[in-house]
């Protein structure tokens, strides 16, 4: 226990010294209180020589800070240049360094405000920038040498000759000090753009080839990193002859910086040789620098790797292939230098981001680019493909992330042939490192555009075996490592990246696969930033999925789980959902679909999203035409009104005031002026009310088109049906009358049967013979006996009587018969059959025996086909098919014919359309429905 309490002491003890910044919470002294204390009623400019004189050290910052406020105003300039900016300079002799920062930085504003004329300039502010360039303390001169570095920019060059040229030669003499003359290189790059290239030989280039000789190592290499400007103003000729010499002996010095400083300048100075010097000296100088960073494996290794890209391109126009090879091969080496060594260590440990190597290789995959450009895209599967994949694959992260931030630059280079590189993205996009992850996901939108570009413009649905077939599902997988990080900028980023699917992707693909991922991430994502990019996304991909009932389905479930949301967390977020609708969707669709609901939220029990309301009202009465709207505008008004009066909450009150003076300013348009003044906003909704039109259009020309398919396949499966069955019935064993056998049957009358004979309107071919087989869906046979005319009735009553083929009624499938008389009423022994509906339809496929059958031949009797008065209700625009009465021998006599009853017509209710005689015994039904005779007749017909 002793032991833990020791252990708690001293933790109490370091928490408490961790706490010496805090501020102290006991009030300041009366002495403090009066030395701060400034009397109110002095000036600007006598208040602050007065705190430049007694003040404290942060009050005499403050008065530098306000001085270029103070030469900025026109009545106090030419006082504050009297009194404060002397005082200013005397204080900085002994200034602390904050001090002098602040005071470096307010002399460079004061020029570049031009505040102060350039002669007052250079007599008083340049003078103390020039003296505290050789402070002792090393922060404040470094200050103070870049304040006077960007004042050389500003300066005219008259002035920088008279006070500055003097004063950096002045700097660079060996007496003096290694800062001294380091200050010097830098003053001496700098205004060797400023003079002509005879002053700069004169008076700047002994110099310069003095400090090239420099004995201190830093003096040389600072130097030969401003030879680059030197010989810009030189010219070529003085460059060849004065600076390349010192340039080649730089690049062989025996200290690594300078060789890293000379070959650093040899690539600045590129484009300035001519391609004689760069053949005969720069290309064997690069050579022989590489050969020796591969050699010795030291510190310019990974420098050589950096500038190889830009130095391949600065010579190759004066390369031979032979050395264009060369370079090419050096470059593979390079990319692999450190893993046939180190294959047994492990390279991914980030504390060995210093290691030599790695960095080589990182550099060169950064460079990776650059060398596809130099050798070709022709010559990439050949040349660098493997050197490709194993850069992908490399086992430090770093150089996977370098070479995937730099993935979309060569499929661009490669154009077509990105396909060869579909793999390493796959393996990118499988890959553990977060890091690596976000060189990839943040130009996935370029790399696809790459893909759809190349040769394979298509769809993912259209092209299953295509590059997208295999990038698009390992983009979507993953989302499940970027989002187990904690890094919510790279979750954001992958959501807005989503909806560069929408040109890739079909739309059901993106209903299924993508949309899901969205939906979810809305719902469950932590971050805001991130369920906003989802959101947008989603937004963005609905457009075009092409099913009405899935972008409705979307929609609901956006109101649903957001606008009626439990909690108001999800309120607010569907706020941010409706600013997306509005930039993304047309005004109409918005009216229609989220307007009501959003204005819903002004009776929410919550502040926040009364207060969030508020400030999108607004945008809401942009939306709004007159008078088309007006019932919208009333709705609107009537929410601002009621916040106004019954609002309690201050800063809701406060916010709807603001949209009040907000939506004042606004003006409806009347739908008259529009019509006549489109502006850039109004085309653009018209465009996207447009494209919502189409959308649906083209689901409506769909939705036809496969009615039209499938009502075809369904009347084609119908025709192979019927074929079917006709090819049955014409097999069957049941023999049809001979053609003419009516002619011989006793009794008949040729001339008088064709000319009583009832018309067939819908017969095709006058003369055809009546004896048919009836064609029946019914599985009886009895429906296959063929059936004659009746012959032994009237050719009076024949020709008045006309039965009429079953029609069906509309939208129903069951078979309806109608019989249409036209004959009139008999005198006697005819009994009226009402109209009522059979309730089975089998009463239309076999005849009915009459009750009083006529058993003399010679004695006309009752007519036993009975006048029935169909109704035509609901059949008036359907043309009827006309049939004939039909009858078959009586059983036990050949040669007496029983003539039949018509079919009843039915109704849509299926019952009787007829009353039946009295003498017929209504409960007498045979199997299939149909009246047959009683008994006593049958006995009385033998």
């Amino acid at each position: 226990m002793g032991s833990l309490d020791a252990t708690s002491t001293s933790l109490a003890e370091d928490l408490q010294d961790l706490q010496l910044d805090r501020p102290n919470k006991g009030l300041k002294s009366v002495e403090e209180l009066e030395k701060l204390t400034v009397d109110e009623q002095l000036s600007d400019i006598e208040r602050s020589v007065y705190l430049l004189s007694s003040g404290q050290e942060v009050q005499r910052i403050s008065v530098i800070h306000n001085l270029p406020d103070l030469l900025r105003d026109t009545e106090s300039h030419d006082e504050c240049m009297r009194r404060v900016v002397p005082k200013v300079r005397e204080v900085l002799h002994v200034a602390q360094t904050e001090m002098q920062l602040a005071a470096s930085s307010a002399f460079l504003q004061i020029l570049q405000k031009n505040l102060v004329p350039i002669q007052n300039y250079s007599q008083t502010f340049l003078q103390t920038i020039l003296n505290s360039v050789d402070s002792k303390d090393p922060d404040v001169a470094s200050a103070w040498l870049d304040t006077l570095l960007d004042v050389i920019d500003l300066l005219p060059k008259e002035v920088i000759k008279k006070e500055i040229l003097g004063s950096a030669i002045a700097k660079g003499q060996l007496a003096q000090s290694v800062q001294s003359r380091l200050a010097c290189c830098r003053i001496l790059g700098k205004i060797s753009t400023k003079f002509e290239p005879f002053v700069i030989k004169k008076e700047i280039l002994p110099v310069v080839q003095s400090l090239c000789q420099d004995v201190d190592y830093e003096v040389r290499g600072c130097m030969c990193r401003q030879l680059d400007c030197v010989s810009r103003g030189l010219g070529l000729e003085a460059t060849k002859s004065a600076i390349l010499p010192e340039l080649v002996e730089l690049t062989n010095d025996e200290e690594c910086h300078v060789r890293i400083a000379g070959l650093e300048t040899v690539v600045n100075i590129l484009t300035l040789l001519d391609a004689e010097t760069c053949s005969a000296t720069i290309i064997p100088l690069v050579c022989k620098i590489c050969q020796q960073a591969v050699q010795a494996e030291d510190a310019t290794l990974p420098v050589v790797a950096t500038q190889l890209g830009k130095l391949c391109h600065g010579i190759a126009d004066n390369l031979t292939d032979e050395q264009k090879q060369w370079f090419i091969d050096y470059y593979k080496k390079l990319c692999h230098v450190g893993l046939e060594k180190n294959k047994e260590s492990d390279l991914t440990d980030i504390f060995e981001l210093e290691d030599k190597l790695v960095e080589c290789r990182k550099n060169s995959a950064f460079n990776f680019p650059a060398m596809v450009l130099f050798s070709g895209a022709k010559q990439f599967k050949q040349e660098l493909h493997v050197t490709f994949t194993h850069l992908c694959k490399d086992p430090h992260f770093i150089v996977r992330k370098t070479i995937s931030g730099g993935f979309h630059e060569v499929c661009k280079l490669l154009g077509n042939s990105a396909q060869l590189i579909q793999a390493d993205v796959v393996a990118l996009l499988k890959d553990e490192s977060i890091e690596v992850l976000k060189g990839v996901v943040s130009n996935m939108p370029a790399i696809l555009d790459c893909y759809m570009t190349s040769g394979s413009n298509h769809t993912i649905s259209e092209s299953k075996s295509g590059p997208l077939s295999d990038i698009i599902p390992a983009f979507l997988a993953s989302e499940n490592a970027i989002f187990t990080s904690n890094n919510w900028r790279l979750q954001q980023e992958l959501m807005e990246n989503m909806a560069c699917l929408i040109k890739c992707y079909s739309s059901e693909n993106l209903y299924n696969k993508v949309i899901p991922i969205l939906r979810q991430k809305l719902s469950k994502a932590r971050a805001l930033p991130v369920k906003v990019a989802a959101a947008r996304s989603l937004l963005t991909l609905t457009r075009k999925v092409k099913k009405h009932e899935q972008r409705e389905e979307i929609f609901h479930s956006l109101i649903h789980d957001f606008c009626h949301a439990r909690k108001c967390y999800w309120r607010s977020v569907f706020i941010d959902i409706c600013r997306i609708v509005i930039e993304l969707y047309s005004k109409k669709f918005f009216k229609e679909s989220f307007y009501e609901y959003l204005l819903e939220l002004h009776t929410d029990s919550v502040p926040n999203i009364r207060l969030r309301l508020c400030s999108i009202l607004p945008d809401l009465k942009r939306l709004l035409i007159l008078p088309t709207d007006r019932g919208l505008l009333q709705q609107l008004d009537a929410c601002v009104r009621k916040l106004l009066v019954s609002e309690k909450d201050r800063d809701v009150s406060e916010g709807i005031q603001d949209a009040v003076e907000e939506l004042d300013k606004i003006h409806i348009p009347m739908q008259s002026m529009t019509r006549r003044n489109f502006f850039e906003q109004d085309l653009e909704d018209q465009k996207k009310e447009e494209e919502e039109k189409l959308l649906l259009e083209n689901e409506e020309k769909e939705l036809k088109k496969e009615e039209e398919a499938a009502e075809k396949k369904k009347g084609d499966k119908r025709n192979l049906v019927s074929a079917k069955k006709g090819s049955e019935n014409g097999s069957s064993k049941i023999p049809g009358p001979r053609k003419g056998s009516r002619a011989g049957l006793p009794g008949s009358n040729t001339a008088t049967k064709n000319e009583n004979r009832p018309v067939i309107p819908n017969s095709k071919i006058a003369g055809t013979s009546n004896n048919k087989l009836v064609k029946s869906k019914s599985s009886n046979c009895i429906s296959q006996i063929p059936r004659r005319d009746v012959e032994d009735l009237d050719s009076k009553e024949l020709s008045k009587t006309k039965i009429v083929s079953p029609v069906p009624a509309p939208g129903k499938s069951g078979n309806k018969v109608q019989v249409n008389s036209n004959t009139s009423k008999q005198s006697s022994g005819e009994s009226n059959i009402n109209k009522k509906g059979v309730s089975s339809p089998k009463l239309s496929r076999l005849p009915l025996y009459s009750s009083n059958p006529n058993i003399h031949q010679g004695r006309p009797s009752s007519p036993s086909l009975i006048p029935i008065k169909a109704s035509t209700s609901g059949t008036t625009n359907k043309t009827s098919k006309t049939t004939r009465g039909s009858g078959i021998p009586a059983p036990g006599s050949a040669g007496l014919r029983r003539a039949s009853v018509p079919t009843l017509s039915t109704t849509r209710r299926g019952s009787l359309s007829g009353q039946l005689s009295t003498e017929v015994n209504p409960k007498a039904k045979s199997s299939n429905g149909a009246m047959s005779p009683s008994i006593k007749e049958r006995k009385k017909s033998r």
